[in-house]
């Protein structure tokens, strides 16, 4: 019977401190890149899901049909999304350039460029988060009683104090958990990066998660470093949710 004996050692820390003195990858600035990434897509998909839930709030004829027009793209599994817009955004045969040249403009090399790669998988996430958000605000904008906001007009209160004074408020529930969700699910959002631009050009789109990956399953495979890459994301995440629950109940939410 073959034995092979074992070529490992234990290493301690060391995993976690060559990470984060950037021994092992660029860890701070796909730090950066990881936070900015969440905090445009999340604020995007609030903002375009509150307005699209007031929206559909209102009486509307044929409302049930724009809400599953709504939802599809939330149905639709990721990396069709993803390789649906990766079609859209090619410098060749793409129809944003397509669209370019028509109107005269020089076509736009999307996934090349760091910068408008960065926008380009903003866009599709947001594409993706959007139905999501839509349909938790628009369950909570229904559960507001609508005697408030009779007698809000009774006292002479404008659209927008009703909005500021009673509609926030009363989603308060709602956004609590929806928020703390979708922070999680784009710090971790894998299918979008790597189907799209594929953490490039060069490494200017890769997020932790997608570097964790790579570690693991490319090249020279690193299992230990990736596994240390992911207990640091998950105690990242862990902090946030702390942190915002624990703000959470300072503002009065308990949740």
């Amino acid at each position: 019977m073959n034995e092979i004996p074992a070529t490992y050692t234990f290493v301690g820390a060391d995993n976690y401190l060559a990470i984060l003195s950037g021994e092992t990858g660029a860890f701070w600035p796909r730090l950066a890149w990881t936070l900015v990434w969440t905090v445009v897509c999340i604020g995007a998909h609030y903002g375009l899901g509150l307005g699209l839930a007031l929206l559909l709030n209102r009486p509307l004829r044929g409302r049930a049909a724009y809400r599953v027009a709504m939802v599809l793209p939330w149905a639709v599994p990721p990396f069709v999304t993803a390789f649906t817009w990766r079609f859209l955004f090619n410098q060749d045969y793409g129809v944003f350039n397509a669209a370019l040249r028509g109107v005269g403009l020089p076509a736009v090399a999307w996934l090349n460029d760091p910068l408008t790669a960065k926008i380009a998988v903003i866009c599709v996430n947001v594409w993706v988060g959007v139905p999501f958000m839509m349909l938790a605000l628009l369950g909570g904008l229904q559960s507001i009683p609508a005697e408030h906001y009779e007698a809000a007009r009774v006292d002479g209160a404008s659209a927008w104090q009703r909005f500021v004074h009673i509609t926030l408020p009363g989603l308060r529930p709602v956004s609590a958990p929806v928020v703390l969700l979708g922070t999680i699910w784009t710090f971790n959002q894998f299918p979008v990066i790597y189907l799209v631009t594929g953490g490039g050009p060069g490494d200017s789109t890769e997020l932790l998660v997608t570097y964790a990956y790579r570690m693991a399953f490319e090249g020279i495979r690193d299992y230990s470093g990736s596994a240390a890459y992911g207990m640091l994301i998950l105690l990242l995440l862990v902090a946030m949710a702390v942190v915002y629950q624990r703000a959470l109940r300072r503002g009065g939410t308990a949740w």
